[in-house]
């Protein structure tokens, strides 16, 4: 019998207090790790480092790759801006741990799913850039970050018709969830546009040639719905092609 797919699912940085005295740590969502078992895949919970060592290990584990979402943004000097709004506070060495990786993954035709800031960082990567802040720079924008539970749908996102994502949950619209007030802008170099909100912003990225590589900007995960499965289904079932093709 053929092994499950190792999953890497990289976690969040934040810190905690213990008796006033604040202490690094790093955390996840279950939900992550419960879809990608869902889906049949193995989670591997990997923290940020800058051990290159050690990033070169986990480059070799990987199958397939979950960049997650957080509460920070990518620093627009990495897609040749300056801040000009909003820009909730960058984590550089989560966005680096979390660049290596998917560069790795990528250049080694390996699945990536980007959830919401993970879909910020392919495009950013793949030479795109983001809107700073959905509020200020949309006209019209609906509200981004959601007052409900994300556990909740909030929008609709209207699919490309015809596009992989489509053909995958065997629909053209979905109803997702929505917690976050930047967006792509410009496409990275081989990206193209799975999905809309009503107001036009980016919802959901792939690769024109490669649809291994995608991108969302909602929490799949935190919704459970039957297009929620088939998204993490898509990914754990084209890491089980990679393993076949060794």
């Amino acid at each position: 019998m053929s092994r499950r797919p190792r999953i890497l699912v990289t976690l969040d940085l934040g810190e905690s207090l213990r008796k006033g005295v604040p202490f690094p740590n790093v955390n996840l969502k279950l939900a992550y790790v419960r879809a990608v078992e869902k889906a049949g895949g193995t989670p591997l919970l990997v923290a940020p480092t800058e051990d290159r060592a050690v990033i070169d290990e986990l480059i070799g584990l990987l199958d397939g790759l979950v960049i997650t979402g957080g509460a920070f943004d990518i620093d627009p000097a990495r897609y040749g801006q300056s801040v000009r709004g909003r820009i909730d506070q960058p984590l550089p060495l989560r966005t680096n741990f979390e660049w290596a990786l998917t560069e790795a993954a990528m250049a080694d035709m390996k699945p990536v799913l980007g959830i919401c800031g993970g879909m910020q960082l392919l495009n950013v990567i793949t030479g795109g850039t983001l809107i700073q802040d959905v509020g200020a720079e949309v006209p019209g924008a609906l509200p981004h970050e959601q007052a409900t539970s994300p556990a909740l749908a909030d929008h609709p996102v209207q699919l490309v018709p015809g596009c992989p994502l489509a053909q995958w949950v065997g629909a053209g619209e979905l109803s997702v969830n929505t917690t976050h007030h930047q967006a792509v802008d410009r496409l990275g170099q081989g990206l193209e546009v799975w999905g809309r909100a009503p107001d036009g912003v980016i919802e959901a990225i792939g690769h024109r040639d490669h649809p291994l590589w995608v991108g969302v900007q909602w929490h799949p995960e935190l919704l459970a719905d039957r297009a929620s499965d088939a998204l993490y289904g898509h990914l754990v079932t084209s890491a089980s092609r990679v393993i076949s093709a060794r």
